[in-house]
């Protein structure tokens, strides 16, 4: 269990505001952070590490990491933090990147090889692309098994087809390793994909909180359209069927036939379209 009750005045382009959050967390729990830019998120994040100061408390397990008397300096703090920005050695090898965290090679070849990095383990991050620079940045912050893992926008800066495989490695990883996550996202077929949780902050302040699927997921009336999206998810409510599909940075809600339902795999490509108000969908 993680317990956050954290204050700090902030000054930005919109003037003063108050970050005010009263937070528990699961262990193991995903949790995903939105909410307008200059809403607080990130500046919550960098509290959690140790990189800016606020008063409160933040309690992990048995640990303390701050309180009225004591602060726990940053890098004591078993996080791991992933940046939108790679933040590698340059001069160091990808295997050199991981073992400079911590000497074990066997857990930095098993990191490696879950997202298919051992190959290029002697490369260096220069020679990498973007989505592979992201995964030996994702390797290397859960090295040493951190009891909090911190993201703060990590695949922003990736193609729509990169972003949704790192999104299946993360979601892997996170499976295997059961570390109690934080990730900042304006994405909701990301958070959709990746969290148990959503919070919503908006001018400091926690104003939403609940299920991915009850945060992120409005219905709107229908009209005539057409698109192409990805089968997120396919819920079953009561005698009807929704699949849940990503368009663009859009989650859309479409009732289904359970012969469509049966016949749809999640994660394919879809097409849908209305006529006469009523939705179709097709493989």
């Amino acid at each position: 269990m993680i317990e956050i009750k954290v204050n700090k005045e902030l000054h930005g382009s919109n003037g003063t505001m108050n970050l005010d959050i009263n937070l528990d967390i699961k262990k193991g729990e995903f949790v995903a952070l939105s909410g307008l830019s200059g809403s607080g998120k990130t500046t919550l994040l960098r509290i959690l590490a140790g990189l800016e100061s606020a008063s409160g408390t933040i309690k992990i397990e048995n640990d303390i990491w701050l309180n009225d008397k004591f602060t726990l300096p940053s890098q004591k703090r078993e996080i791991g933090f992933v940046f939108q920005e790679y933040a590698l050695f340059p001069n160091f090898t990808v295997m050199q990147n991981l073992l400079y965290v911590k000497k074990d090679k066997e857990l930095a070849k098993y990191l490696l090889e879950m997202t298919e990095m051992y190959e290029l383990k002697d490369r260096h991050p220069h020679s990498l692309s973007g989505g592979q620079k992201q995964r030996v940045s994702l390797c290397r912050a859960l090295m040493n098994r951190p009891k909090l893992l911190l993201m703060d926008e990590p695949l922003s800066a990736l193609d729509p087809y990169m972003r949704t495989k790192l999104q299946n490695e993360i979601r892997t990883l996170h499976n295997e390793f059961e570390t109690t996550t934080i990730m900042v996202s304006h994405d909701p077929s990301e958070m959709y994909r990746l969290a148990s949780r959503v919070l919503v902050l908006d001018y400091g302040k926690i104003i939403n909180d609940g299920l991915a699927k009850d945060i992120l997921l409005k219905t709107k009336g229908s009209q005539k359209l057409s698109f192409e999206g990805e089968l997120l998810d396919i819920v079953k409510l009561d005698v009807i069927n929704i699949a849940i599909i990503s368009i663009a940075s859009q989650l859309v809600e479409v009732v289904i036939s359970n012969e469509e339902a049966k016949s749809l795999e999640i994660g394919q490509r879809v097409s849908v379209s209305t006529k006469a108000f009523t939705p179709n969908i097709e493989s």
